[in-house]
């Protein structure tokens, strides 16, 4: 196939979360119905309220590649990244918040970047706010909560841009906007439905990476991520879930190797941040 099929080929799925995205929704179908290489777009709406399911619903009544799947109550955004890509089949998937702007090509920059790749990858794009503050969410490491007891600092997971990098290697990216082969998708049998919200990405890479996929964020691919739209209306909701998630995935993947007074410890830690959190949230 010449470079300029190969280009062109449509064959990338993407999948979109919504949940009260009402304000966002639409722009961001807009330009993934005209993005290139653009084969199917699944919509999974976790029991909007705001109309979210109405916009869904008129781009997909003008485009038959837009299909939506809508949940009678809300099971969580790694179930609902499943069933987005249960219902396609294109060999490329394209994990997009509602309120990520993609450029036209975005998505065939990171096909091309995920093909030059020695093995399978997970790729992430260069995270901006709409003024063009980066994202520290694009570029992380792995929590470490017995490293956190000790130093306070060691809660930013944040990795710093390396501006020499094109592809940028990380221990993980931001659940906004993911891209991998369905082959590593169905290796790793998909998200962890057990979190709700929040750390399923963190999750989510670890798992890809211990499955020997190569993790990196494209630095040239710079995608517009408007954050927060969907958490606005819950935001004690969201903060109880963000914790919990973090509570999973101590549980999954360090508490084994911890004694039983730093698993109490981290597990103290952990919940103590919640009310000043949920404080936080209620106050943006």
């Amino acid at each position: 196939m010449s470079t300029d099929a190969q280009t062109s080929a449509s064959d990338i799925a993407a999948i979109v979360v919504t949940y009260q995205s009402a304000e966002t929704i639409a722009a961001c179908l807009e330009r993934l119905r005209a993005a290139e290489g653009m084969a199917q777009i699944r919509v999974v709406d976790n029991a909007s309220t705001d109309g979210t399911l109405e916009i869904v619903q008129r781009h997909a009544l003008a485009d038959p590649r837009v299909r939506f799947i809508a949940n009678p109550d809300n099971p969580g955004f790694g179930t609902g990244c499943n069933q987005g890509a249960d219902d396609s089949d294109a060999p490329w998937l394209a994990f997009v918040n509602p309120d990520c702007l993609v450029e036209a090509d975005t998505l065939v920059r990171l096909r091309a970047h995920a093909r030059a790749c020695a093995r399978e990858g997970l790729l992430g794009a260069d995270l901006v706010d709409e003024a063009g503050v980066r994202d520290g969410a694009a570029r992380r490491r792995d929590p470490d909560f017995a490293a956190m007891l000790r130093n306070p600092a060691a809660r930013r997971l944040d990795v710093a841009v390396d501006a020499s990098q094109t592809l940028q290697a990380v221990q993980a990216v931001s659940g906004a906007l993911m891209f991998l082969p369905r082959t590593l998708m169905q290796r790793i049998e998909g998200f962890d439905q057990g979190y709700r919200l929040h750390a399923e990405d963190l999750d989510l890479c670890r798992r890809a990476r211990e499955a020997g996929a190569f993790l990196a964020v494209a630095n040239d691919v710079r995608v517009v991520h408007v954050r927060g739209v969907s958490s606005r209306s819950r935001p004690v909701f969201v903060e109880w879930h963000k914790h919990r998630g973090l509570a999973r995935y101590f549980r999954k993947f360090e508490a084994s190797r911890r004694g039983v007074l730093v698993r109490l410890c981290v597990y103290a830690m952990i919940w103590a941040r919640f009310p000043l959190a949920a404080l936080r949230a209620m106050a943006r």
